[in-house]
Order: structure tokens, then sequence, then C-alpha cells
């Protein structure tokens, strides 16, 4: 069995569940540095629709890299901390990745292995992460609207969400999109994107970034009703 990545979306709805959940952001760490099987992880807040900087307290997300799914099994089957989460929120979906592509590093490194057990589905998930030079971060944040602007118009788009580790300097998008031609549709032929994409090659705004391609192959839960996965769905 290959690495899979996980990502969870967990929804807090009263002000003690996210202020909870917000203090989980510092104190979670010291329940998942040594999970078995777990390769990397990172506890990510979000940001409100459309790409806004500011934070989302309603929402939050776990991602990990697994040595197989097996591990990542246990861990959502057994682990306090997921049993807590799982407690406090009103709704949690969790989507089951295998990596396709990623070029770049996350805190020095490249977490993610191509899989060698690739299936003929044809959704793609994307994360892209980076890291925001400081003497940039108002020029990025202000340009940041203009890149995005066309992405709600894509009837490729099935999901996305601004996730990171740190509000306004450590960034990061998750998406889910029908196939690959609608994610190409978006980054390559976009006005505003390929503009952006120009931006980062002559500016260098980022001290690290990480481009990402994954497999959604299963999903667990559901998010506003949802499952992105399942056409019946949608």
């Amino acid at each position: 069995m290959s690495q899979i990545t996980t990502l969870t979306f967990f929804k807090f709805t009263n002000a003690r569940a996210k202020f909870w959940a917000f203090t989980m952001m510092q104190f979670g760490h010291s329940k998942l540095k040594r999970v078995p099987g777990q390769e990397f992880y990172k506890l990510l807040g979000t940001g409100k629709a459309n790409f806004n900087p500011f934070p989302d307290f309603s929402t939050y997300g776990l991602l990990q890299v697994w040595e197989n799914e097996a591990q990542a099994a246990h861990f959502f089957e057994k682990h306090v901390l997921l049993q807590k989460y799982l407690k406090k929120s009103s709704e949690r979906y969790t989507l089951f990745l295998k990596n396709i592509i990623a070029r770049g590093a996350w805190n020095g490194g490249n977490p993610f292995q191509k899989s060698t057990e690739l299936g003929e589905i044809p959704k793609i998930a994307v994360i892209t992460r980076a890291t925001i030079k400081t003497r940039f971060l108002l020029r990025f944040w202000k340009y940041v609207p203009r890149s995005q602007m066309q992405l709600a118009e894509n009837k490729g788009l099935l999901y996305t969400k601004g996730i990171g580790e740190l509000p306004f300097k450590n960034m990061a998008t998750f998406s889910i999109w029908e196939n690959l031609d609608a994610l190409n549709r978006f980054a390559y032929q976009t006005s505003g994107h390929v503009g952006a994409i120009g931006k980062t090659r002559t500016l260098q705004w980022y001290s690290e970034e990480l481009f990402s391609r994954f497999q959604p192959y299963r999903a667990e839960g559901s998010w506003g009703g949802i499952d992105f996965l399942n056409p019946t769905d949608l």
C-alpha cells in the first residue's frame, strides 16, 4: 500500500466550540506529533469566502500524510483528539487523496510522494501553499481579488477554500475540480490567474512554495450536506 493524504474540514457553530477549535491550533500539536503511521501533518485555519485573508473562525482543517490507508483508518476510528473534534463540530468532511504530482517545498521538504496506485478517477484536487515574503504582503493581498475573480465562474470547480498555518503570511488554497480540463482552463486561460503566475515569476514574492495535484478517491462525511465526490449529491 502506498502513501495517502487526508484533508479533514470541521465546522463549529457555537462560540464555545469555536474557541476550543482556535486553541487547538496551538495545543493540539502535543496530541498529533507522534501518531503512528503519520509522516506529516498541519493544523490549519481557514479564510473567509473569496480568498479573504481574514480568518473564518467557524472552520478548521487537519492535513495529514500517512504511510498507508490502514494507519489513517486507525486514527479516524480511535484517536482521542479526533473524537473530541467530532464531538464538538457540527459537520466533518474528510477527503482521501493519492498524490499525482507535487513540486516545491513545505517547511523545507516535499511531504507528498507520487502514488503508485492511481485509478481511473477524473476528479482532481489541488493544494497550493506558499510563504509570502514580508515586504510583499500588502502588494500580494491587493492582487488576490483580481487573480481569483474568474474562479467562481468556472463551472468545473466543485469546491474551494483558503487554508493556512498563519493568516496573511503562510497561505494555501485547496480546491476540487470536475476534471483536469476544468482545472487547466482556470489555471492557464483566465487572465487574472495567468497574470498572477507572471507576477510570481517576476517579483518572486514567495520565500517558499509548493504546488500539488491529487486524485480524490474517497470521502467520509459531508460539507454543507454535500459530498463533492458523489455526483448524485450535486
